[in-house]
């Protein structure tokens, strides 16, 4: 059995670290409250910012170059070499208590990214479908916390999480449409928030806890838990594999409002898990 080992890389301590996905051998995220958007190269240790100006929930890649993000005024362009940001839409433009959080791309590369009710009201937040020509529409409703999101290696299943629901979603995936919901993970017994999520090439996924200090993997036909790995730091928020075998595990993480914690704010590599990511999928447009 391999010797897992937790590690912190880069210099970077984010306010609020989230939304890490690898792409041509960089891992991006986002600083929400930092309202940063950042690539970071493990094998040289450099660290790119981007100032966009307003909390941004997510970033992922396009296939042609260049980056699409969302945040406090909806879905963006940002232009890597420049740094320009280009709106695209904002569906809750009317919705000052929302703004967008976590989203990945499906396989046939439209983007899925859903919002969050900052004051926690129940329902009041959506997960929305960007198509690459454009085309904004509501894929999943009744959502107060949208967070992980992510597809089966042949995209035929898409699984989400809501927070507050403390459970694992799952729906059927075709043609860009969510279909046939239900829960196949209970979180309940960790006494943390799910957050965000990623899945490896044998399917299962792997959960980290808000709140929680922990990523756990589970396997998503049996409901049950595989593996916990703790780590020192309250607010782990997201995660995504990379490095040039995607068998690292990259966990982003945030600042706690009381307790003062060394690592707090700092990205985490965890190596040695003997599990291996599935390649991320750009936006098509």
């Amino acid at each position: 059995m391999n010797a897992i080992t937790i590690e912190t890389c880069g210099t970077l301590r984010s306010k609020w670290g989230e939304g890490p996905i690898w792409w041509n051998d960089f891992l991006y995220y986002v600083d929400i409250e930092g309202k940063l958007v950042v690539r970071f190269h493990p094998q040289s240790g450099e660290e790119k910012t981007w100032d966009v100006g307003q909390r941004v929930g997510l970033v992922v890649p396009r296939e042609n170059g260049g980056l699409l993000c969302a945040g406090d005024h909806g879905f963006f362009f940002l232009d890597e070499a420049t740094g320009t940001c280009t709106p695209i839409v904002d569906p809750e433009e009317h919705m000052s208590d929302n703004r967008f959080n976590d989203g990945k791309c499906a396989p046939d590369g439209s983007l899925f990214a859903g919002s969050i009710s900052l004051v926690k009201r129940v329902g009041d937040a959506k997960l929305y479908r960007l198509t690459p020509d454009l085309t904004c529409t509501v894929a999943f409703e009744n959502v107060t916390t949208s967070n992980g999101i992510i597809w089966s290696a042949d995209g035929a299943i898409c699984y989400y999480i809501d927070t507050p629901r403390r459970s694992v979603l799952a729906f059927d995936y075709l043609n860009g449409a969510l279909t046939n919901p239900r829960e196949v993970i209970d979180t309940k017994s960790i006494d943390a928030s799910p957050d965000g999520m990623t899945i490896d090439e044998q399917g299962r996924l792997w959960v980290v806890f808000c709140h929680g200090a922990c990523v756990c993997c589970y396997d998503p036909a049996s409901g049950q838990q595989v593996e916990r790995i703790d780590l020192p730091c309250l607010e782990t928020t997201a995660c995504a594999f990379g490095g040039p075998d995607l068998d690292d595990l990259y966990i982003t993480t945030g600042i706690h409002k009381s307790v003062v914690e060394e690592e707090a704010g700092l990205l985490f590599v965890i190596k040695g898990l003997g599990a291996r990511g599935v390649k991320a999928s750009a936006f098509a447009g």
